[in-house]
Order: C-alpha cells, then structure tokens, then sequence
C-alpha cells in the first residue's frame, strides 16, 4: 500500500507492507521509505510512528538521494553484470578504446575497476540503456496500440522510482528507463496495461477487461512485477 505523510514540510511516499511482526519497522531504499508492520496496526497509528522518526526519515533520505544523484534512473547497480530484457551483459572494451558490451557468460575479460567506477563509463552505461529502452518501447507500443486499433500515442522515458509506467489525460505514455532490464513479457505487460488507460483512466473491471483482451497474461505479469 502507497501512503503520503508530511515530515517536516515535506511529502514523502511511503510503501506499507503487513506482516506477521510484533513492531514497526522502517527502512530506506532507493525506491524510498518502506514500512513493516503489524496486521493488526492502523495506517493512523502507523502514520504516526513515521512522524515520530522524522528526523531518522529524513537523514536517511537525502544520503540516498545524494547517492542517487550520479545515477537518476538507479540503473547502475554495484557489480559489473547488467540485465537487459532478462539478459545479463558484463562491460568490456575494444581495441580502439571503445567501450561495449557482451553476454556474462563470455570468457573475455570484462573492465578494470578504474573504468568501472569512472564517470565516463557511467555515462555510456546511461545512454546504453536509454538506446534499447527507446528502440524496444517504440516498438512494442505501436504492436499494442495497433490491437487496440489506436494510433501509436506519443512516449516518454521516465527515471522514477516507484511506478514502471504512466498514462496521462493527454495520452502521453511514460515507461520507466528501468524496465528495459526486465524480461520483454514484462515490458509488454506493462505497455499494454498502460495503453488501456487511453480508454479507461482508472482501474475498474472494464479497464481489467480490456487489457486482457491483449494481455491475456496479465495477472501472472502482474505477480511477476511485483518482484522487482
């Protein structure tokens, strides 16, 4: 469950996740703030343990975000492997110094610390993903909106932390950067899902109804996400 509170002048979002635990548990990621707690506990008096950490909450918060801050899309994580659409790739370089990739399992010797952790790798490591996220979504969403018999609605990449996806009044779809790393059964899933918002800018039975129409799939997609 996703809940707003005000810590300090601040909104922060904050994910609850109900448990078999006795106590309330806080912890801060780079999706931001989540909360265990109790199945017994209220969201108010949940609510309000939050507010009596703020101080923690907020520390917390800006060290991740100023971690954060190299990386927007949190598409680099510490190790030198990278999924890309289910695929794991290792960083190499060529004889011209260029930098490249190649599947994990090759024998060939993947980059030295010294380029890993240069700003310049990391750049390239942005832009590489940037450069299949645009290509695969482009293509899936036309796929999709061509069985939904609608023109191929404008898209966007997007760097944010908690939602794969957005759909607005003006039909802009917005597809997390992120989501290229996930299988391509779960960029569909979530294609489709937000084409269907062009009909339906909710989610009611009819909005259900018609992504299964071109995702038949889409509970198990949807078990799936929920792991990433």
């Amino acid at each position: 469950m996703l809940r707003q509170i005000c810590l300090a002048g601040e909104i922060i979002d904050y994910r609850i996740k109900r448990t078999g635990r006795k106590s309330v548990g806080l912890r801060i990621s780079h999706q931001g703030l989540h909360v265990n707690a109790p199945y017994d506990l209220s969201n108010i008096q949940i609510d309000a343990i939050v507010q009596g950490k703020t101080d923690w909450i907020l520390k917390k918060l800006a060290i991740w975000r100023d971690k954060m801050s190299q990386d927007p899309a949190g598409l680099l994580p510490d190790k030198t492997v990278f999924p890309l659409l289910g695929n794991l790739w290792k960083p190499g370089i060529t004889a011209d110094g260029r930098f490249r990739m190649m599947p994990a399992d090759s024998t060939e010797k993947v980059l030295s610390d010294h380029y890993l952790s240069s700003g310049v790798f990391r750049e390239w490591v942005i832009a590489w993903y940037r450069q299949h996220a645009l290509a695969c979504y482009g293509e899936r969403i036309a796929q999709y909106a061509h069985q939904l018999n609608v023109p191929m609605p404008p898209f966007r990449l997007s760097q944010a932390r908690t939602r794969w996806g957005s759909c607005n009044s003006a039909g802009i779809i917005r597809l997390n950067v992120r989501l290229i790393q996930l299988p391509l059964h779960l960029v569909d899933y979530v294609v489709a899902h937000e084409l269907c918002h062009l009909f339906e800018m909710n989610h009611s039975k009819a909005f259900w109804k018609r992504v299964a129409v071109i995702y038949p799939d889409f509970q198990q997609a949807r078990r799936e996400l929920r792991k990433y």
